[in-house]
């Protein structure tokens, strides 16, 4: 269950989440209905068959949002649709207007939404209480919205906003392939994204290459800053961190993961429950690095 990429948001610290496990069951995933074209809610981080909504160590808590949707192709109803226009059209010897197309489409998603297939899908989050942070296991902001949403919709208020960095991070990034210090324990990995500093220009990238080269450097020389940077901390963790401060790739290394050897379990219960012990203090570590480095700022209570 080790995340593969991160969506920060960021919340304030004296948020009261004591009364998370008894709001959580009303906020559940609900099967999507004959006529409904999506349902989402919180389904069990354990997988089916577990009933419990959420799962917590120390001051770390781990929730899933789980999403049903229904594929209905927008070329299956057009052709249809179209079908349908033609016989009446021949029928009655008249062209229907929009207003006449529009009530026929909307019959004929009502006939077709009890048949569709349903398609199931589920992102995790990763809330930590001490540091004021939710980590969403997305790169998409809109996905990782949706997940605070229902946190919000669950507990009536919740308020979380993407973290701001008080330095730009292209120039922070940028610092880093061009010699300045990294923060102790980064290190630099072998991809980037470099971008001219005007809307439209080039774009660079560079992957399985030594970033602190000649070939990187007559791009910096010629302007271009970097956008996207792998990075290793320390030996635990390699990633991408974008500009957007999203966090890509995500891969625990032989460091982090050989902590789980030394971990006696009897059950798939607890192999999950060391693997997010682990997540969740990789994750913090790599967050308080962050924070450090591009001075994010803390959410106001």
């Amino acid at each position: 269950m080790f995340f593969r990429n991160l969506t920060f948001f960021r919340f304030p610290t004296a948020h009261d989440f004591s009364q998370l496990d008894e709001l959580l069951p009303e906020a559940a995933l609900k099967p999507v209905g004959p006529l409904e074209l999506s349902s989402s809610g919180f389904i069990s981080p354990f997988g089916r068959g577990d009933e419990a909504l959420s799962h917590r160590i120390g001051n770390s808590i781990w929730l899933a949002v789980g999403s049903e949707n229904k594929l209905l192709p927008g070329s299956v109803v057009n052709d249809l649709l179209a079908q349908k226009v033609a016989e009446i059209e021949e029928k009655e010897g008249r062209k229907l207007g929009g207003k006449a197309r529009k009530r026929l489409k909307d019959d004929l998603l009502h006939e077709l939404l009890p048949r569709a297939f349903v398609k199931s899908s589920r992102t995790d989050a990763l809330l930590d209480l001490e540091h004021g942070f939710l980590a969403v296991d997305t790169s998409s902001r809109k996905t990782a919205e949706a997940v605070a949403s229902e946190i919000r919709r669950a507990m009536g208020s919740f308020p979380a906003i993407p973290p701001n960095a008080e330095v730009a991070p292209r120039s922070v990034l940028t610092g880093w392939i061009a010699g300045e210090p990294l923060p102790e324990g980064l290190s630099l990995g072998e991809e980037c994204e470099l971008k001219d500093a005007m809307d439209g220009g080039a774009v660079v990238k560079a992957q399985n290459q030594e970033l602190i080269s000649d070939e990187i450097a007559k791009h910096l020389e010629s302007g271009k800053q970097v956008t996207r940077l792998a990075l290793n901390l320390d030996d635990h963790v390699s990633f991408v961190l974008g500009e957007d401060l999203g966090v890509r790739k995500l891969k625990f290394l032989e460091g982090a993961v050989d902590q789980l050897e030394s971990i006696e379990r009897d059950d798939l219960r607890q192999e999950l429950d060391a693997r997010f012990a682990l997540l969740a203090g990789e994750v913090r570590r790599l967050f308080l690095v962050l924070e450090s480095a591009l001075k994010l700022s803390r959410a106001e209570s």
